[in-house]
């Protein structure tokens, strides 16, 4: 039998960005065609998705680390790389999705509901994308950004319109698999149920779910036993019903106190919840054995004067399931109907404020120099093949055009600080001339990914090439010499 698994830490990484290529285009009497370098491809995000038949959190118990592949590299003759595939990884309806902190990030309802848990890697631009009329040869490309890495907890809570809580052997399994077509665990010794057991139930026309959660006891919400482990599986029940054991032989134990008792631990679990508010319904279970029906008597009025809605059953008699079924059917749609319409998607644009420029300068206590603190600058140094001098040169051309070095001489930098771009230190070298230049009248400085040899047009004129026919053709006594043809002052 499968083991039920309701938490777990997962390690994700998605999948790094294919690297652009640099190349260049060559054909028969074309030796210099211009950049034809592809795009590398994107890498692939790793998705959470609720997936029907998913039911516990086994596979990411045996397998916590997963990844998604990788974007492929770009080539030549403008060929771009592939998008790595998406690594999607099917959890069950309830499961929460937390930070080792305990920050929440999602809470996955419904089916088909999908959360990118880790975002792929950007491809970089190939020489052909980077081309434009000032920078005609690029003899360079990008690199591909690195998928992001996750550690991440997912915890299951059951998703059951009614829960059955009680000290263990009360006979809660009993009572699912007499009223569902569930099959659990049944025995006469405690905590025999080590996992919740999920059973649908028709009463009429409604039809609910219901879950018994393993046995609680005193101390339950303060880790002792199987409480903490698996109260929060009640979470998310609409209406929570509490087995009480009319032939529990236990000294001190009685149905009033088992009540008390279980309050309590409901409350202290957590008190926000109103836990206690949903038990609305206690179920005297076992009153087919000796003096379990007299006992019944004997409880009652306490109970009903908790506000308890009382009903006396036998989970291997039959007896008192239909009328209790039909209890909770009125429950559970009284519940449903108090929940709130559905309201519409709204999504929430924020514009970017004018003198918002992507970043900010702040002084970086570890090496008393400055950090550029901003998503475009540190991944435009992700970017940047440091072993290219054109990169880096097109790097710094980016920040310039962005504004940084202002903000760095704005903020009191001076040329040979420590300057800190993401994960990347090097020494400022300012290359603002002299003056009071705007960053528009400074953009393009340096001139990245010229190539004289595509400056120069040697090809002749039409009118060249027929005076150089019309030579060709005529005897060398009769012709006569140009004044702008030096070759005939060597002439004989």
């Amino acid at each position: 039998m499968a083991a039920f698994i309701d938490r777990v830490t997962v390690h994700v990484s998605a999948g790094n960005g294919g690297h652009g290529v640099s190349s260049v285009h060559r054909e028969k009497f074309k030796p210099l065609g211009g950049p034809d370098g592809g795009n590398g491809g994107d890498g692939g995000d790793v998705v959470l998705e609720v997936d029907a038949s998913v039911h516990t959190l086994l596979d990411f118990h045996h397998h916590p680390h997963q990844k998604a592949p990788n974007g492929k590299p770009g080539a030549g003759s403008n060929r771009n790389g592939a998008r790595g595939e998406d690594a999607v990884l099917r959890v069950p309806e309830g499961t929460v999705v937390t930070t080792a902190d305990g920050e929440v990030l999602a809470d996955l309802m419904g089916v088909g509901t999908r959360m990118v848990l880790a975002a792929g890697g950007r491809g970089g631009l190939g020489n052909a994308a980077l081309a434009n009329a000032r920078r005609k040869a690029p003899g360079f490309a990008l690199l591909g950004e690195p998928g992001e890495a996750v550690d991440a907890v997912l915890e299951l809570k059951s998703v059951a319109d009614v829960g059955l809580v009680g000290f263990p052997s009360a006979g809660k399994s009993s009572l699912v698999a007499a009223m569902s077509a569930a099959k659990p665990k049944i025995a006469d010794y405690p905590f025999t149920t080590l996992v919740p057991n999920l059973g649908v139930i028709r009463s009429g026309d409604v039809t609910y779910t219901m879950a018994d959660v393993p046995g609680l006891i005193p101390g339950a919400s303060t880790g002792r036993g199987l409480g903490l482990q698996f109260l929060r599986h009640v979470e998310r029940c609409a209406v929570l019903v509490h087995v009480v054991d009319m032939a529990t032989m236990e000294p001190g134990r009685d149905p009033e106190n088992d009540i008390a008792a279980l309050e309590h631990e409901l409350r202290e679990y957590d008190d926000e919840l109103d836990l206690v508010g949903r038990l609305r319904i206690a179920v005297l279970n076992k009153i087919d054995v000796p003096d379990g029906r007299e006992l019944v008597d004997l409880v009652r009025g306490t109970l009903e004067a908790r506000g308890l809605e009382v009903h006396p059953i036998s989970a291997v008699t039959g007896e008192g399931l239909a009328e209790f079924g039909y209890a909770l059917a009125r429950a559970v749609e009284a519940h449903r109907a108090s929940l709130p319409a559905p309201e519409a998607l709204r999504i929430t644009l924020t514009p970017k404020a004018v003198d918002d420029g992507g970043f900010v300068v702040q002084p970086d206590p570890r090496t008393d120099g400055w950090m550029v603190v901003g998503v475009r600058p540190e991944r435009w140094v992700r970017q940047t093949d440091f072993s290219n001098d054109e990169a880096v040169g097109y790097l710094a051309d980016r920040l310039n055009r962005l504004g940084v070095e202002i903000e760095l001489a704005k903020a009191g930098a001076r040329p040979g600080d420590a300057i800190t771009v993401g994960d990347v230190t090097f020494d400022w070298e300012p290359t603002l001339p002299a003056g009071t230049l705007t960053v528009e009248e400074t953009a393009g400085l340096g001139g990245r990914g010229t190539d004289v040899r595509l400056e120069t047009n040697a090809r002749p004129r039409a009118d060249e090439r027929l005076a150089a026919k019309r030579r060709r053709r005529t005897p060398y006594e009769l012709l006569e010499p140009e004044d702008d043809d030096p070759s005939w002052d060597d002439a004989p």
